[in-house]
């Protein structure tokens, strides 16, 4: 699972990274609340952690703009500040808990695991798009009801696109979040699996749902790919 951090603290972020890292996730950091924005908008992090007291964009605004954007992912909100309006700004906003400074570990990494729960029982087993489903316990993938085989990294990289459906992914977040690595920019590995994966899902099935975007990378979208 990938975690995003927003905290201008590079202190408290680094500490909050190994934290989540020991812990078996993908982190990444950023002290800027605007970066922090694009990267949970563009690369579908599992949860977020996000300071409300950024220096070049308010917290609460950010999260009330994820939400305005239909991102749902969970967010927990972080301040120095524990006065009530604030926290009933951040829930306002659109966030799932909140936190003040300085952070209890241990009680950090329960709100984190709690949260992850909540998240997905809320989501369930399955995965849907279109005449698609994913089952996540069975490992199972169908199309109009039609059993489809696929390879481990098939099984990730169609999952990658189901949580992230009308969304163009780029080559370097598949690369990230189906490999975990930082693929060069000569590979072909993407290109290959998303060819193999397409020709399973779609090859008999009618209309196509996989697209390329050329020069960026890929959508999964039952309209074709953006102008």
């Amino acid at each position: 699972m990938r975690f995003l951090i927003v905290e201008d603290n590079p202190k408290l972020g680094s500490r909050l990274k190994k934290l989540l890292e020991e812990q078996g996730y993908v982190v990444d950091v950023t002290e800027s609340g605007r970066d922090g924005e694009e990267m949970a908008v563009a690369q579908g992090y599992d949860a977020i952690v996000l300071d409300i007291m950024l220096p070049d964009h308010d917290g609460v605004e950010i999260c009330k703009n994820l939400r305005r954007r239909k991102i749902a992912t969970p967010i927990v909100m972080l301040t120095a500040l524990s006065d009530t309006p604030q926290k009933v700004a951040s829930l306002d906003a659109g966030a799932d808990d909140y936190m003040t400074k300085p952070v209890d570990i241990e009680e950090f990494i329960a709100r984190i695991r709690a949260l992850l729960r909540r998240a997905r029982g809320e989501e369930g087993t399955k995965l849907r798009f279109d005449d698609i489903e994913m089952d996540l316990a069975k490992r199972s993938v169908t199309r109009a009801g039609q059993a489809i085989s696929l390879t481990g990294k098939e099984f990730a990289l169609l999952e990658c696109f189901l949580r992230n459906p009308d969304r163009v992914l780029t080559r370097s977040v598949l690369g990230e979040r189906v490999w975990d690595l930082s693929l060069e920019d000569e590979s072909n590995v993407i290109e290959v699996y998303v060819s193999r994966l397409r020709n399973k899902i779609e090859k008999g099935f009618g209309r196509p749902l996989l697209h390329t975007v050329i020069g960026t990378g890929y959508i999964l979208s039952g309209d074709g790919a953006p102008a």
